[in-house]
């Protein structure tokens, strides 16, 4: 028996409605400016409390607002209703060979989050709680799930992978696309029941799943007491992983004393003569007040493979040893691969951070072998790309 099931009572989109997940930003205002450009943009309901016309209102008193915009598109025919579906999946771009996966509902009590807790949905980044509670609180409200969760199927990817496409190519003209604000076309066709439903359910669920993207929105659903979530099954030849940098608004401390810091926490500190840029692995670049510094980072000898990754040296040396600071300090945030270095140089260099770290991204086969293993890797390490658009497949929960 497979753990991957249709949706059971689906919202399709017919147009107009796709959006970035809600964590996909890092500033609050942009989210603010997409719904005011767009209404009907799914970010309206998933953050109701950045709507124009809900400013001001905690995240939980603007809740009431999400329940009325989506009765709203759902009554203005943005979204059909279709019962016992799975949906194809493709994300095509310029330049790049097609992302495919498959809609569907994945069992909640097969997440597992260690080595002896058994399950097939392997969950393997720590979270920040507030955000879970939130993503709990929404689905409370509106009794809908707005975004998937992205799992890689490491079992039978390449099968998958090959029958995603066959269909697809089968399947004539999609039922609603949708393109991204990185250019990339979303495209999606509904599958009732039947044989190839049926056979790519199997195929779907077919190995072990891991998290590429949506951690909290996997625990969210164990946390509301949900027997099954909204997902999108990919395999790994669809993705691929970008940097994901961070950026401190206010250093506890001046350049200086951190420089201090860090070497006295055993870290090489060296002053580059050029602008920063994406380091190689084994190698951190911060970049402060117009000026670059490459870090070496002291690893731990007795530390897992996990423990010293780069992005967990620089949690664990750079922000708290150094700067004193928890990863869920609001002075830091969590920029993704979609802000490219110059953005993050920008950001600094315009007084609104003092400090970007720059990290080498993750590789798939990496993140893949660590979580097979069951080891956690640290908060905000893997920015997956092309990441599944939310508000074109929704799931009823009721």
């Amino acid at each position: 028996m497979t753990v991957v099931h249709p949706i059971s009572r689906a919202w399709i989109t017919n147009g107009g409605t796709g959006a970035q997940n809600y964590d996909e930003f890092a500033d609050d205002a942009e989210i603010t400016d997409i719904i005011k450009a767009n209404p009907h943009s799914a970010l309206a309901v998933e953050m109701p409390h950045l709507a124009p016309e809900s400013l001001g209102k905690s995240f939980l008193e603007s809740l009431p607002d999400a329940v009325v915009r989506l009765q709203r598109d759902q009554a203005e025919e943005k979204y059909r209703q279709a019962e016992h579906v799975v949906v194809l999946y493709r994300i095509t771009a310029p330049g790049e060979a097609p992302a495919y996966g498959l809609w569907s509902m994945v069992e909640t009590g097969q997440i597992s989050t260690s080595a002896d807790e058994p399950g097939l949905v392997i969950r393997n980044e720590d979270v920040f709680i507030s955000k879970v509670r939130e993503r709990v609180a929404l689905a409370e409200a509106v009794n809908t799930l707005l975004s998937p969760v992205l799992l890689l199927q490491t079992g039978r990817g390449e099968e998958l992978h090959a029958a995603l496409a066959e269909a697809i190519d089968a399947a004539g003209e999609p039922a609603a696309t949708d393109v991204d604000g990185s250019g990339r076309t979303h495209a999606i066709w509904p599958v009732g029941p039947g044989e190839s439903q049926d056979r790519l359910l199997a195929l779907a669920g077919g190995g072990e799943l891991v998290v590429a993207d949506g951690n909290h929105r996997s625990l969210a659903a164990q946390t509301g007491g949900l027997e099954r979530f909204l997902a999108v099954v990919t395999t790994p030849a669809s993705v691929f992983i970008q940097p994901y940098n961070r950026l401190v608004s206010e250093l506890p401390a001046s350049l200086d004393e951190l420089r201090e810091r860090l070497r006295a926490a055993g870290a090489t500190v060296t002053e580059l003569p050029r602008a920063a840029q994406l380091p190689p692995k084994g190698t951190i670049e911060m970049y402060a007040a117009g000026r670059t510094f490459a870090l070496e980072l002291p690893t731990d000898p007795a530390g897992s493979t996990v423990e010293n990754l780069d992005h967990a040296l620089v949690e664990r040396v750079l922000l708290r040893d150094s700067l004193g600071l928890d990863p869920g300090d609001k002075r830091i945030s969590y920029i993704g691969g979609d802000y490219p270095v110059e953005w993050l140089r920008g950001e600094v260099d315009a007084g609104r951070a003092e400090l970007a770290v720059l990290i080498a991204p993750v590789t798939v086969e990496d993140f893949v072998e660590v979580n097979l293993e069951r080891l956690k890797l640290p908060r905000k390490s893997t920015w997956f790309t092309p990441k599944a658009r939310g508000g074109l497949v929704l799931a009823d929960i009721r």
